[in-house]
Formats: structure tokens, C-alpha cells, sequence
């Protein structure tokens, strides 16, 4: 398949050809703004589906508007039409128009107008359209400082740079750029083309929020470094604005420390804190050396040798009943620390013993639901 992409240098256009190229049965051919109207004809002959996203929606001039929404649709449209007309191959074009085409305005006239043209050319000619009237799209490589407040807000949180919130209660609805990738190569792959309750093709899920939670929400992102405690960032919105967020760090952030708690065992080092799923962290001990020695009520934990060689007891804190379990780096094992039974580490091999530690709770000094007892 061939498929022209208008628009390709832009923020969604460049993500949509990242998916492409992922295809090895699609060719892309890219129209830009550097590019003149005028080679559109040759752009669009072998074309198998054309992705419009091209437009203009904050130029120094109002009158390109017109030029560079409703003018380059109108000719693409002629193209399309002369092409079913000719050869009866019916191309279809997908067009990302704006949610702001519902206003009265020099913007959403021009997007309307767009809008107009490619239900006429489908009316007319047959030609299967695609007509998106998104709210904003937000993820990687949106430019920041223009018209997005989300990747305004990555990038200056992100470098420490100051934000502005005019009104923190301002709703906002928005889609992640992955989302809508994923629409439309659905689309490209001839997807039934289901219709909002406006007639427009839709994207889902959308999100709505506040720019007040949007501003803290991405704060929180920074502020997790500091603090070790990630945000629920698994799933939905705040997966999508995670991911977003990290896309905008300096290269110089890429990395970050942790502290590193030393003493002549070895090396404690915490990792990962969880708002409800524990935490994760690691240690070292040098050989000989043996850690632990102490029960737990509750609290449960899950260790991973990774690195020498360890030898595991322990002892029911009722019964006296004892266990004993060697494992290693060798191989994968997990073991568990048992609610009640008292339990240590021992470093029985000849180098660094390094363990992997996962605790089902984020350690707490008030309640450490720790207690000292030696095997």
C-alpha cells in the first residue's frame, strides 16, 4: 500500500509516520509545508489512501486561514474527484479537522469550509471520507510554548521553568496521539467507520480535565525523582501524560540518583515507591555477612538473588518449627518472607551477594511492622 501523508512535518504527522514505517507493506509519500500545491496531482496519482492532516491554525496572517486549511483541501479534493472520474478508483482521504470548526471564528470557518469540501467530494464521487474533529492531542514531539498546554506544561516543569494557570478550573478534553495513530491505521485497513452523534469520526477514549490537575499531575511527575513515590501511571490518562512527560526531559535527565544507605555489610538502596503496591529496592552483601533477622505481622516481601549466592533461614515465631533454602544468581527463584516466621539472609558464597527486594508496603518508621528476633 501507498499512502500520502499531508502535513508530515507536523506533531501528529510525524508519529503517524513512525507507526508507518513500522509497516513493511506500506510506502509513504510525505507532503509539507515546504512543498508547492502545485505537486499534489503527481503526489496523489498512486496513492492508496491519503492522511490530511496538514493545516494552519495560528499564523501571523488570518488570511492564511484560508490558503492553508480551505484552499489546499479544495485542491486536494479536485485531485481525488479527477481520479475517480478518470480511472474509477476511489481514494480514500482521512482529515483531521478541529472541534473549533463549530466556531464563528477565522480558524473554524476555514476548518468548516475543509470540512464542506471532503463531504462533497464523498457526496459527489463516492470517495470515502474520513472527517475527525478532534479536541487536543497531546504526546512525543508536540511543540511546546505554542498551542498545547500539556506539552507547555512538560516541557517547562521538566527543565524547572515557571508555568502559567490562568484558570485552574478550566475543562479540557483530550486525546493521546497513540489513540489516534491507532484510529487511523484502522481505518487504512478498511475498519467499519463508525460515527459519532455529530456524523464525524471519533477517537477513543478521550479524556476530560482541568489545567489545574494537568499542572499538578505533571508536577507530580517531577517530584516522584525526589520522593521515589511514582503516580499511578499503568493505565489511562495518567499513563499517556507519564510517558508524554518523560519525552520532554533534556537529554542531561535522562538519569537520575537514588539514595544509598552504606554500612560494612553492604549497600541498601531504594528504588521505587508505590501509592499501594510497596516498594522496590535493592541490596548488597559482602561474603559472610548476614542481614536481616526480624518477623513481620503483615508486611510481606519477595527477594531475587540476582548476584551470588544465599542461604535463606527460617523459624515460626510459635512453633519453633525451622526452614533453610539455598538459592543463587544462577538461577531465577523468588523467595518469600512469611507473615510470622522470623528470617535471614546470609551470604554464603565468595563474592558480592547482590538481592533484589520487593515489599508488599512502602516502608513506614512510625509502623515499621519490623521486629528484631535472631534464628
Amino acid at each position: 500500500m501507498r499512502v500520502l501523508i499531508t502535513g508530515a512535518g507536523g506533531f501528529v504527522g510525524k508519529n503517524l509516520q513512525l507507526h508507518l514505517v513500522e509497516r513493511k507493506d506500506v510506502e509513504v509519500v510525505c507532503f509539507t509545508r515546504a512543498d508547492d500545491i502545485g505537486t499534489l496531482p503527481s503526489l496523489v496519482a498512486d496513492v492508496d489512501f491519503v492522511f490530511h492532516l496538514a493545516g494552519v491554525n495560528r499564523p501571523q496572517d488570518p488570511a492564511e486561514f484560508v490558503s492553508g486549511n480551505l484552499d489546499l483541501t479544495q485542491a486536494l479534493c479536485a485531485v481525488v474527484a479527477t481520479i475517480a472520474q478518470r480511472t474509477g478508483k476511489k481514494i480514500p482521504v482521512l482529515y483531521t479537522s478541529s472541534t473549533q470548526a463549530e466556531r464563528d471564528n477565522d480558524y473554524g470557518s476555514s476548518k468548516r469550509g475543509a470540512e464542506n469540501a471532503l463531504l462533497a467530494l464523498s457526496r459527489e464521487h463516492g470517495v470515502p471520507v474520513h472527517v475527525f474533529r478532534l479536541p487536543n492531542v497531546f504526546g512525543k514531539w508536540c511543540k511546546p510554548n505554542y498551542n498545547s498546554a500539556v506539552a507547555t506544561f512538560c516541557h517547562n516543569i521538566a527543565r524547572g521553568l515557571p508555568i502559567q494557570v490562568n484558570d485552574p478550573a478550566a475543562q479540557v478534553s483530550l486525546v493521546y496521539v497513540d489513540d489516534v495513530v491507532e484510529r487511523f491505521l484502522q481505518l487504512m485497513d478498511g475498519a467499519d467507520a463508525a460515527l459519532d452523534a455529530k456524523g464525524f469520526a471519533s477517537v477513543a477514549p478521550q479524556y476530560t480535565t482541568t489545567v489545574g490537575e494537568l499542572a499538578e499531575k505533571i508536577a507530580a511527575f517531577k517530584a516522584s525523582r525526589a520522593s521515589l513515590m511514582t503516580e499511578r501511571v499503568g493505565t489511562g490518562l495518567l499513563r499517556a501524560l507519564y510517558s508524554t512527560y518523560l519525552s520532554y526531559l533534556p537529554v542531561e535527565l535522562f538519569a537520575y540518583p537514588v539514595p544509598q544507605h552504606g554500612d560494612p555489610r553492604g549497600v541498601f538502596v531504594e528504588m521505587l515507591k508505590t501509592p499501594d503496591a510497596g516498594q522496590f529496592s535493592y541490596f548488597t552483601a559482602h561474603p559472610g555477612i548476614t542481614r536481616g533477622g526480624h518477623y513481620h505481622h503483615t508486611k510481606t516481601e519477595k527477594f531475587l538473588v540476582i548476584k551470588g549466592v544465599a542461604r535463606f533461614k527460617f523459624r515460626h515465631m510459635q512453633t519453633g518449627e525451622t526452614h533453610e533454602l539455598t538459592t543463587s544468581g544462577d538461577k531465577a527463584e523468588i523467595v518469600e518472607t512469611v507473615p510470622g516466621w522470623t528470617h535471614d539472609i546470609t551470604n554464603t558464597g565468595t563474592d558480592e551477594m547482590v538481592v533484589m527486594l520487593w515489599a508488599n508496603e512502602v516502608f513506614d518508621r512510625a509502623r515499621p511492622d519490623t521486629f528484631a528476633c535472631a534464628l
